[in-house]
């Protein structure tokens, strides 16, 4: 399942003019990064260690350019950024589920390593203005990770969540994952009260508790996500 998707088009590695464009995009946001956030910030992480040292730097600068939405002339750090897409080639990169995780599925093949960052933070740029400083502070992260782009990066830039599908869904919509993890439907939800929500918390830690029948290895971690389920409901 493709959870976030960006093309980047780019000149040939060996090509005297060096150019990026931006293809097609599916980078979800709502709310802000989103899993096209994490996607955007694991390409820059994916590609930083291996852009010349002076080049990393101009990119610092242009994320703060761009971030603190200043224009930015072209050409910028010896590639310029075009919408024509004409005569360029394609990489595409993607964030995907697979058996509940999160992985990163990156086009490293072709174009220059500077190439596929560009691209990230200029597509960070072109989202909504109300989206782009939580997507500019996750590339910053990714800009100075150190190590592989991993489950462990992706828990960071999450904020300390698992990698796994429920997570992100938890992080992307915490009220809508609340009220599926609390079992309260769509027409509960509409006029739930902090009875129903305290009600079905207690019910369900009862059932989750080994002593009630539940799994022993599973029970701390159920009733962790019934617990925060619970404060993110009550605190709307």
């Amino acid at each position: 399942m493709i959870v976030a998707e960006l093309e980047v088009c780019h000149s040939r590695a060996i090509a005297p003019t060096r150019r990026i464009a931006l293809g097609g995009r599916n980078l979800p946001i709502a709310p802000s990064p989103g899993a096209g956030g994490l996607l955007l910030a694991g390409i820059v992480a994916n590609t930083a260690s291996r852009i010349d040292p002076e080049l990393r730097e101009g990119l610092f600068h242009l994320i703060e350019q761009l971030a603190a939405g200043e224009r930015v002339v072209q050409p910028r750090l010896r590639h310029r950024y075009q919408a024509d897409r004409v005569g360029l080639l394609s990489s595409v990169h993607r964030l995907v589920g697979h058996d509940g995780r999160l992985e990163f599925v990156f086009a490293d093949e072709t174009g220059r390593p500077i190439q596929q960052s560009l691209a990230a933070v200029y597509a960070a740029a072109s989202l909504p203005s109300e989206a782009q400083g939580p997507v500019f502070d996750a590339i910053m992260q990714a800009l100075l990770w150190v190590g592989d782009v991993d489950r462990r990066f992706m828990s960071q830039i999450m904020g300390g969540r698992v990698a796994s599908m429920a997570e992100l869904c938890a992080w992307n919509d915490p009220v809508a994952w609340a009220r599926d993890v609390l079992g309260i439907g769509k027409s509960e939800a509409e006029g739930s009260s902090k009875r129903l929500v305290q009600r079905r918390f207690r019910w369900l830690v009862r059932e989750a508790h080994p002593d009630h029948g539940g799994l022993t290895e599973e029970a701390a971690k159920r009733i962790a996500d019934l617990a925060e389920a619970r404060r993110i409901l009550l605190s709307e």
